[in-house]
């Protein structure tokens, strides 16, 4: 889990005849939809199901997207987006090279964190979410090799050094991508970038810790 940043997409339907809804209406409902998804998933759920609980017409969410497919696609496109921006806010602050590149994966696993298991399966399960996920996952390993690359060239980080956990990075994001270190592990997806920001924080140090 990783996030990628990016503007809004599908704002609304432009199809002949498909309702069209004000933006705070549509960004109301995408959130509550959101919600719904990460907390349960979205294998089993119908646009019937979704209408009677959001007390609004299926028309009404086929404002927002033209189908159940695509529906689902752009509420986790709108969940990476959203987490994207916080996890950027959230790591702007930080100066010192090393706890910025763990702050930022920290906050990719807390915000990871805020979609269960359930919801992390089915989008894994389903082609087209799970590409959704892959090219979050490979923005986050652009934007913690850059921050890498920041580091060697300021001097703080080892270069040799830095470059092996740049790769060792990119290889364990691929593993919790996968789900392979997620079952081998037993964590979820947030817990597995929160283990990776603590190491990568002790990988980068330029302490010796031989003594």
């Amino acid at each position: 889990m990783s996030v990628q940043r990016g503007a809004r997409t599908g704002r609304r339907g432009t199809g002949a005849g498909r309702k069209r809804l004000d933006e705070e209406r549509r960004d109301e409902l995408l959130a509550r939809l959101q919600r719904i998804v990460l907390e349960e998933g979205f294998a089993r759920l119908t646009v019937d199901a979704l209408a009677a609980r959001l007390e609004c017409s299926k028309s009404t969410l086929y404002a927002i997207s033209s189908s159940r497919h695509h529906l689902v696609a752009t509420v986790l496109k709108s969940f990476f987006r959203d987490a994207a921006e916080q996890v950027e806010k959230d790591v702007v602050q930080v100066a010192d090279p090393a706890r910025q590149i763990a702050a930022y994966l920290a906050a990719v696993g807390a915000q990871m964190q805020r979609m269960s298991a359930a919801c992390y399966d089915d989008m894994l399960d389903d082609d087209a979410t799970r590409e959704i996920y892959a090219v979050n996952s490979m923005a986050a390993t652009r934007r913690v090799r850059e921050m890498i690359h920041a580091g060697v060239e300021s001097g703080d980080f080892r270069a040799v050094h830095a470059e092996f956990v740049s790769e060792a990075v990119g290889l364990l994001i691929d593993g919790i991508h996968s789900r392979e270190l997620l079952d081998s592990t037993r964590l979820s997806s947030g817990e597995a970038f929160i283990e990776l920001s603590n190491l990568v924080l002790a990988a980068l140090s330029k302490e010796d810790r031989r003594s």
